[in-house]
């Protein structure tokens, strides 16, 4: 109690501090300062000191002071935006259907589905026997589980076969950690079982009384239990426990309802074991060893199995084989390996086999006919988009005669679509509607190409208001991401729509480290070749300023978590290239990080960003890693954002740059540091809550480029 009551106090001392004697103009506000507490730190015979190590004290009041410092300093610094804020937040919200409700899914006799309550934040999770003229039956109230809290998530949701008990986690910090919990349909009443498993995956015994279920390893949070919790009783058992600190595990169920899976992953290798659903005390079987180098995944339908493998195929082929032979001799190739696609994953039906592709960062499909192996591509007009397989129960009855696909694309509103597994011929069954109406012949949207300077060509999708190119302006925001093989993604945001409407051209650099040209992509931007995706990044802004798409006093970057690192890395390397940049919960202390397996996301990384523990591995990081490489310098006007309950990128990372860019940088731009205090790595969980922090990010960029309604 004493220590919430000195937090209280220095809060109020510091709101206090910050705004005595200043006056409504930002530039005469004083930013916070901060203590130093050199702490050294030395392998490979070199010795680093951070200043700022002791921020990582989550308790120490003055690290929650400190916090509370910069938020208050942000909210001074913009508050001359405060009315742009809050009219970008009425038109997001404006835009936004608040009744919606997506497009039911028949499973096991039942459709589901999820709708939405004008003025409430979060989701209702219903469904209907049948028929949908049925009575509704409400499954699971998002709203009801969050009253009592600021920050609710909720993951997971796995039905038992009989279609009575559902299982599902919750996370009402931020932090990632879940509890599952069961709740009986028929009674509409919550079972005494509360499992503190950690993470939020689970899936049902074909006994309805059987939950499989992953548990995180406290501290670092990497999966690395299989549990098998039985009701009767609430005997809890372990399975399987992943022993190499470098694999994580899930579980789920085969396409045909037959197996449990069991998932070790790591970033180049992986190992499934399976367990039969009918006999849930039976043995997990490894299906095929792990080997470095080997990464694979597998389904079950009919009297096959299905594999996706990378094995003497860079960018993935299908193999299958009989229920019987698991061997990989046995394996037969039934999908070729293809230079220029990658496949990233495969759904299966009894009549086809839907494959998902990305060619040249285009997001495709493509079905396969069992019977005569005929291929239809699933292909739309626009020259940008994204299409991918439904996550919705539609695609779990592998009887069906249709995939449930979504379409995205920069001009039109989330679509989704039927597609006749036979004929390929499309149904439409829902477009997000934008409230209010939306013209996209109001905007262009095309595919450009970048020759790096190592001669790569990086392809950039950009959507722009039409008469933009002949503009006397031309503000652009730029984005990436550019790890873990993560394509970048093409999506419609009405959200973004206020910064479209006031002008600006949005932009999407599919830079290497993401997988969008293909695993060679990948691998051209990652550990020792790291340093591509920054200079991708960087020449794709200088092409956009050089070929007329941006005025090189009103180009913007953003990037979120790696795309964080990506934005520090960028700012150190050409500092004052962009007029503004926007890093989301950045991971930019890679070395430390890298060097304590005591947190999430460490050793499970080393094939990502390399073992700083060997020699060579730790320099290369040392040269890139945006905390380390700090220079005193002018910087751009930069804005910091981040969660306190963030359990992916802790918050002390964030908060250790902006405190060194403060000390160190040597010009008068903004550098601005905004913590919610009551959420994660994503933000706010409530579907308006978010829309403020977009709100101080697009006023932020509209702002510095001169646009203040």
């Amino acid at each position: 109690m004493i220590q919430k009551i000195l937090v209280c106090v220095l809060s109020a001392l510091t709101v206090v501090a910050v705004c005595a004697g200043t006056g409504s103009e930002p530039s005469k506000l004083h930013p916070p300062t901060l203590k130093k507490i050199p702490t050294k730190m030395t392998i490979h015979d070199h010795t680093r000191v951070d200043d700022y190590y002791w921020l990582k004290q989550r308790e120490n009041p003055e690290v929650v002071d400190y916090l509370n410092r910069e938020n208050s300093y942000t909210d001074r610094q913009m508050a001359h935006t405060e009315k742009l804020q809050n009219r970008l937040f009425d038109e997001m919200k404006g835009r936004m259907k608040q009744d919606d409700s997506s497009v039911p899914a028949l499973y096991h006799g039942y459709y589901y589905y999820s709708r939405k309550e004008e003025g409430k934040q979060y989701d209702i999770h219903c469904r209907r026997k049948g028929s949908m003229d049925a009575p509704e039956e409400i499954i699971l109230d998002v709203n009801q589980l969050g009253q009592n809290h600021k920050f609710v998530a909720v993951r997971g949701l796995s039905l038992s076969p009989d279609n009575n008990l559902l299982a599902y986690g919750i996370d009402t910090r931020g932090r990632r950690l879940y509890q599952i919990r069961i709740k009986n349909l028929t009674t509409g009443e919550h079972l005494p079982d509360i499992i503190e498993a950690g993470a939020a995956n689970m899936t049902w015994a074909a006994d309805n009384k059987t939950l499989f279920y992953t548990k995180s390893e406290p501290g670092t949070l990497r999966r690395y239990q299989v549990r098998r919790y039985e009701l009767d009783g609430g005997k809890d058992s372990l399975i399987f426990e992943e022993k190499d600190d470098t694999f994580s595990v899930r579980v789920g169920k085969t396409a045909s309802q037959k197996y449990i899976k069991l998932d070790s992953r790591q970033t180049v290798a992986t190992e499934v074991r399976l367990i039969p659903a009918d006999k849930p005390q039976a043995e997990a079987r490894v299906f095929c060893q792990r080997t470095r180098g080997h990464e694979y995944k597998v389904d079950h339908l009919g009297d096959r199995f299905f594999i996706l493998t990378n094995r003497n195929a860079l960018n993935f082929k299908v193999m299958t084989t009989k229920e019987g032979a698991w061997q990989t001799s046995a394996w037969q190739e039934l999908v070729a390996t293809r230079k220029d696609v990658l496949l990233t994953g495969f759904t299966l039906f009894h009549d086809a086999l839907v494959l998902s592709e990305i060619d040249n960062g285009i997001r495709g499909l493509t079905l396969v006919d069992h019977q005569n192996g005929k291929r239809h591509s699933v292909q739309f007009d626009e020259a940008v988009y994204s299409l991918s397989v439904d996550s919705s129960a539609a695609n779990d009855d592998p009887n069906s005669k249709s995939v449930r696909v979504n379409y995205r694309s920069f001009v039109t509103p989330s679509q989704i679509w039927d597609v006749h597994l036979k004929s390929a011929k499309r149904t439409l069954r829902k477009q997000d509607e934008v409230v209010g109406g939306f013209d996209a012949g109001h905007y262009v949207s095309e595919r450009l190409v970048v020759t790096a300077r190592d001669g790569a060509e990086v392809p950039i999708s950009i959507v722009y208001p039409k008469g933009y190119k002949q503009a006397a302006r031309k503000p652009l925001l730029l984005y990436a991401y550019g790890s873990y093989g993560y394509p970048a993604r093409i999506s419609f945001s009405s959200e973004r729509l206020s910064l479209l409407e006031r002008g600006f051209a949005y932009a999407v650099a599919h830079i290497r480290g993401g997988q969008d040209k293909g695993r060679a992509w990948y691998e051209d931007g990652k550990m020792m070749h790291k340093k591509n995706t920054f200079t991708d990044f960087i020449d794709c802004g200088k092409y956009l300023i050089e070929n007329g798409y941006a005025d090189s006093d009103k180009i913007f970057a953003q990037g979120g978590s790696a795309g964080g690192l990506l934005m520090g890395a960028v700012l150190n390397m050409e500092p004052t290239l962009f007029t503004g940049v926007h890093a989301a919960v950045p991971f930019v202390d890679v070395v430390t990080t890298m060097l304590d397996t005591s947190i999430p996301l460490t050793t499970g990384e080393y094939d990502e960003w390399g073992n700083p523990n060997k020699k060579a591995e730790y320099d290369y990081i040392l040269s890139y890693s945006p905390y380390d490489n700090v220079k005193r310098e002018a910087y751009t006007n930069v804005l910091v954002t981040t969660g306190f309950h963030d359990s992916q990128v802790q918050y002390w990372e964030p908060a250790k740059w902006v405190a060194k860019l403060r000390d160190y940088k040597k010009d008068d731009n903004l550098l601005l540091f905004k913590t919610n205090m009551d959420a994660g790595h994503s933000g706010s969980s409530g579907r308006f809550d978010r829309l403020h922090e977009t709100a101080l990010q697009w006023a932020f960029f509209l702002d510095l480029a001169g646009i203040h309604e």
